[in-house]
């Protein structure tokens, strides 16, 4: 009896499958019907979100702590577009994800007929966001778009990517796939390594920049940063690369203190960063560290030619720094690395305030309660003074939607991946009483595939972030005062724990260490409320 023949959207997940994806965030719609006979079948696991902008948020989280691409199923039309949001998110961070969605059958599409879920031209749509953006209009093309949509994985800086199968193709039955390509590293040039450690083991006062793109090479920055005696400046992405090291610089290079270390190099080695605005010039003020002399190493040769540098490599981080030791000598001339680092990081403490450093202590608590935690958070006030100064205790653990694109809502999505991507790590969930309410309904994601989260909830009662800005600026403070539900409420009707405690760390501790690790839970934080300065 011959084996039946699979349908393009069976061999769509076989295809997947073979590229070891392993889940698949989605909501199942009559434009998806036919993706889901594979998913049926596959043994894939699949969750369902209670939105497509959760799910792509989820795919997000997953794939920032797994390594591998997340995957998201929607629906033609509003799946498609609610999930853009993420997939901005996920460009203006490098993170890999893949988006498959419906679309409307073939003979239809552009002629504004009224079909349901229809879009003038959702592909096109779908390519001012992705990277590579495939169209599937016949049997043959599955097998190379896939072959397309995975190579940013493996090669240059990653992002999302998509791919789409009009409602009448993806029940045809489906032609061969070929195995997946395995992409081989370019070798890093020996020229360039070569001249990197001339001018690094020269260097007197040389310092490291580590952004996300370092987040894998751990144990080889530590041990250049040695060699060199080098302060290593972590941005909010390359943050539990150097916890509690003497050389480690946990601050943002916006603050005075860390770009004025950065100017006082005579060599910088920047390893993954791309230099970008929210962590180098928050505060908007044009002004930029001046490097005297700049070794960039970055995936993407497009981003190296954003900002120019004396040596620029494209190469990855790990594979450069590993290189790097293996011809640096011995003896560097570097000799008062930790105390330029301890110097800066108590300037950058300082200069960040008092309700930031308070807010600092709030997460290191929160650290301390539950080691080696992957810590999420959305755009809030713990978050920002985070992302300004906070020494995490493991590298990639601390990532958030605050910085980059800075999509709100994130938080609570993009933790549920991450608790599915590592079921064995405690995951903790900062957001403020705002932002959980883009998103609150994906707790009960958590609840469904019974995921060991804290959610933890600012609650200042509003944006007082954005209300404090307007006020700064001389803006009557309209509109950031929405109020929020009961979370103690909200959770009772999840089927979970709350706690509401203070702002006071040993508190805050407590309520985060109890019944860890038991399913989801929120502990509510009731912050200081603002309020608007009168005449």
């Amino acid at each position: 009896m011959s084996e039946a023949v699979k349908t393009i959207g069976e061999a769509l997940v076989d295809g997947l499958k073979a590229r070891e994806v392993s889940c698949v965030f989605g909501i199942p719609g009559v434009h998806t019907v036919e993706l889901y006979r594979g998913v049926a079948a596959s043994g894939l696991r699949h969750v369902t979100p209670r939105h497509e902008q959760g799910a792509g948020f989820m795919a997000d989280g997953y794939a920032r702590v797994s390594g591998k691409p997340g995957v998201a199923f929607v629906i033609t039309g509003p799946g498609l577009t609610n999930v853009l949001t993420p997939m901005a998110q996920a460009r203006a961070d490098s993170v890999p994800m893949l988006v498959v969605s419906g679309v409307n059958a073939q003979a239809s599409l552009g002629k504004g007929m009224g079909h349901l879920h229809e879009l003038p031209n959702q592909h096109a749509l779908a390519q001012t966001v992705a990277l590579t953006s495939e169209h599937i209009a016949k049997a043959e093309a599955l097998d190379p778009a896939l072959n397309k949509a995975f190579a940013p994985f493996t090669s240059g800086r990653p992002g999302p990517t998509h791919i789409q199968i009009p409602l009448d193709v993806a029940g045809d039955a489906a032609t061969d796939l070929s195995m997946p390509a395995v992409a081989e590293p370019a070798p890093v040039k020996a020229a360039q390594l070569q001249e990197a450690a001339r001018l690094l083991a020269q260097a007197k006062h040389p310092v490291i920049l580590a952004g996300g793109g370092a987040k894998r090479a751990a144990e080889a920055l530590q041990a250049l940063a040695e060699r060199l005696d080098a302060p290593v400046v972590q941005t909010a992405n390359g943050r539990g690369l150097m916890h509690q090291h003497a050389l480690g610089v946990p601050a943002s290079p916006s603050l005075v203190s860390v770009r004025a270390l950065i100017e006082g190099a005579d060599v910088v080695l920047a390893l993954g960063t791309e230099f970008g605005p929210t962590d180098y010039d928050m505060y908007a003020t044009g002004e930029w560290p001046q490097i005297q002399q700049l070794i960039r190493v970055d995936i993407c040769d497009q981003q190296l030619s954003r900002h120019p540098a004396l040596v620029p490599v494209q190469a990855d981080a790990v594979a450069f720094a590993t290189d790097l030791l293996a011809v640096l000598p011995a003896d560097c001339a570097g000799t008062d690395g930790e105390i330029r680092a301890a110097e800066t990081r108590a300037a950058a403490l300082q200069e960040i305030g008092a309700d930031y450093r308070g807010q600092v202590a709030v997460l290191g608590a929160m650290r301390d309660a539950v080691p080696g935690s992957l810590m999420v958070g959305d755009s809030t006030q713990p978050i920002y003074a985070g992302n300004l100064y906070y020494d995490h205790d493991r590298p990639g653990g601390w990532f958030n939607a605050a910085t980059g694109y800075g999509a709100l809502g994130y938080g609570i999505p993009a933790a549920i991946g991450a608790a599915i991507a590592a079921p064995d790590t405690p995951v903790i969930c900062i957001v403020g009483d705002g932002g959980a309410q883009f998103s609150l309904p994906e707790i009960m994601t958590a609840v469904d595939e019974n995921l060991s989260i804290t959610f933890v909830i600012w609650n200042n009662q509003g944006y007082r972030e954005i209300a404090t800005s307007m006020e700064d600026v001389g803006v009557e403070v309209i509109g950031c005062d929405p109020t929020p539900p009961s979370f103690a409420g909200t959770a009772q009707s999840f089927g979970i724990p709350h706690v509401t405690v203070t702002t006071d760390p040993a508190e805050i501790s407590a309520a985060i260490t109890k019944n860890q690790g038991q399913g989801p839970r929120i502990v509510e934080i009731t912050a200081p409320v603002f309020a608007p300065a009168k005449d």
